[in-house]
């Protein structure tokens, strides 16, 4: 499904920026990750982290996109991104 690979391609073009951006390499990424650096490489190269046929069918069904942008600053304490 070319719509599959064209949403993979972007998500990662936007993740290969943000590195370059904030000046961290991919070993960096992989060790605030803590997943071993050839993971990363694969992800960003497109030999593996394919996002699911299914969610790309249910985002193409409820006419929605995936993207990738930075996320909006928030203050300490301001909330909203926490993981849980």
């Amino acid at each position: 499904m070319w719509y599959t690979r064209a949403m993979n391609d972007a998500i990662r073009q936007v993740l290969k920026q943000a590195l370059e951006t904030k000046g961290m390499s991919q070993g960096e990424l992989a060790r605030v990750l803590g997943v071993p650096r050839p993971n990363i490489t694969r992800a960003l190269s497109g030999r593996s982290g394919e996002i699911p046929t299914l969610w790309v069918r249910m985002l193409e069904t409820l006419d929605l996109e995936l993207i990738a942008a930075p996320r909006v600053s928030q203050e300490k304490g301001g909330g909203g991104n926490e993981e849980h």
